[in-house]
């Protein structure tokens, strides 16, 4: 059993006993008795012509405790109050982990970040049911995560469907030039390129390069992983990046708003003209 299969079995587990306090029912009208979404898209970058969008680089700064190839990253014990300190360094998205067993998220973080800040919210987890994704619009989300590894064509078409039902946008997880043109075939608007291989937990950086010519100028496309200086961000601009998703490297840092507004500044200056 490779780590993602090993992860989502687990996330199944999971899903199962929520489902016993929180029918299907009744989290369906939760999530359509939510505020409204917000635009996520636009918060990234992204805008219906490509002509119009800004060179600067944006940053999905993460709440995260623990990962499958580091251990334990970081106490944690105010998640809002470090999702205010992303805020005010310049994240445009806060990505939240959920998943228990692995990265030591919950539902309870993503609504004590919710409840602290306005910022476009992540709620990162392994989606592979829809409940999950009525689940993170009942709990405030304005984006999901949809791994293309994880989930079949006709799951990854509808699961997007339905976030997009709800007035929230995806976040669609690449790893292989197979997935990006996966991605692409469902119409996928945020793309986000995942360097480190969810079998064997290597990371490749190279792997963004090899990768994000296969994607058009109309998505806005996510650097995610490997990032742990200045220079790893402006290394995935100077590619084309649009955002990077940042979180063991910010929630070790004693000074996040410092290191958050270091990364933007790299990154931003990295940055080749529009229209790659």
């Amino acid at each position: 059993m490779t780590v993602l299969e090993d992860i989502i079995t687990g996330v199944r587990e999971d899903l199962h006993e929520r489902r016993l306090r929180v029918g299907d029912t009744a989290i369906r009208a939760r999530a359509q008795a939510a505020a409204p979404a917000r635009d996520a898209y636009t918060a990234l970058g992204g805008h219906h012509d490509s002509s119009q969008r800004d060179q600067r680089l944006r940053v999905i700064s993460e709440v995260k405790r623990r990962s499958p190839s580091k251990g334990a990253l970081a106490d944690i014990p105010e998640p809002a109050e470090l999702a205010r300190q992303y805020r005010d360094g310049g994240a445009s998205a806060i990505s939240v982990l959920t998943e228990q067993r692995r990265f030591g998220g919950s539902l309870a973080d993503f609504d004590a970040v919710r409840a602290a800040v306005d910022t476009p919210l992540l709620r990162k987890d392994f989606t592979v049911d829809p409940y999950q994704i009525h689940e993170a619009r009942a709990h405030g989300a304005d984006l999901v995560l949809l791994i293309v590894a994880a989930l079949e064509d006709h799951e990854l078409s509808a699961f997007l469907d339905l976030t997009h039902d709800l007035g929230m946008n995806a976040l669609v997880e690449t790893h292989t030039s197979g997935e990006v043109e996966r991605a692409l075939r469902v119409g996928a608007r945020i793309i986000g390129v995942n360097v480190r291989n969810l079998k064997t937990l290597d990371v490749d950086r190279g792997n963004f390069a090899r990768l994000v010519g296969d994607i058009p100028d109309s998505a806005v496309i996510v650097a995610e992983s490997g990032i742990r200086t200045s220079e790893d961000v402006a290394l995935y601009g100077s590619h084309g990046a649009d955002a990077v998703l940042v979180g063991e490297a910010l929630v070790k840092d004693h000074d996040p708003i410092s290191a958050l507004r270091s990364f933007i500044d790299a990154g931003s200056a990295a940055k080749p003209p529009r229209g790659r």
